[in-house]
């Protein structure tokens, strides 16, 4: 961005100083795959260790703003329209099996809507950011969503529920009804990552059911900013509170909403 407000500055700040701790740690995950310790417990440190680098440099930075993190919860500021939505490692399980896709995602809150996003994937030291009325940024360079109009030439990411999770058969049956019409869906397993990556043309859509305010609320904007448009599975709600997603260019939204939300 050209000129970055004070808050963006301090959220990206916050996301590198928190990457940089992963991608040691990253390497440590890559020799642990090969051990009979395992690299899960180390995982769980490296992911709580990078939500309190970033909870102490906003805190540090803007001590009256609420919190929501996924490893600690949600607590209350001085200032009540303020908060922060932070996930430290978004993708998890990619990291856990060494796979370079992952990300750090933080999100302003103001008044219940996300006014400033950063997610930031330090693997690939890709920074995506945007703020409210000011468009969205890859490393200083401006995005735009897909302009694609024919669903046959456009790919489409999503989320594939673990084995025995209630959802995964309403995850099938969307790509059942969605695959033959498109060029491929991917599961890239970084929610954060797949909202960002819609943004920048990468993905054409997104969706997927049940996730977290901290998964979504900074990829939210991103899109947003982008140009593109977002909705839940129930036009009525909103995808932030109820975790339920859809987003894409405004060509193909109305079809592609509409093939996601059939019974």
């Amino acid at each position: 961005m050209a000129q970055a407000s004070a808050n963006i500055n301090v959220m990206i700040k916050a996301a590198r100083k928190a990457g940089r701790a992963l991608v040691r740690d990253f390497g440590e995950v890559e020799n642990l795959q090969v051990s009979s310790k395992g690299p899960g417990d180390f995982v769980s440190r490296a992911d709580t260790k990078a939500e309190a680098t970033i909870r102490e440099e906003l805190t540090e930075a803007r001590p009256n703003y609420g919190w929501l993190g996924e490893e600690t919860g949600g607590a209350a500021g001085k200032d009540p329209t303020r908060r922060w939505i932070v996930d430290p490692l978004d993708g998890t399980t990619n990291y856990l099996h060494a796979i370079p896709h992952w990300a750090v995602s933080i999100a302003l809150e103001h008044k219940g809507e996300i006014v400033a996003a950063v997610v930031y994937d330090p693997a690939k030291d890709e920074m995506f950011v945007a703020e409210k009325g000011s468009g969205a940024y890859l490393n200083d360079r401006r995005l735009r969503v897909s302009g694609r109009r024919d669903l046959i030439t456009m790919i489409f990411g999503t989320g594939i529920p673990f084995g025995g999770s209630p959802l995964l058969p309403l995850a099938l049956k969307d790509m059942a009804r969605l695959t033959p019409r498109t060029a491929g869906i991917r599961r890239l397993g970084v929610a954060s990552l797949d909202l960002a990556y819609v943004a920048a043309g990468r993905l054409d859509g997104f969706w997927e059911r049940n996730l977290n305010a901290w998964d979504i609320a900074a990829g939210l904007l991103l899109v947003r900013e982008a140009g593109g448009l977002i909705g839940a599975f129930d036009p009525d709600e909103n995808p932030l509170e109820t975790g339920n997603v859809i987003a894409s260019n405004a060509e193909v939204f109305q079809t592609f909403a509409g093939i996601i939300r059939e019974t």
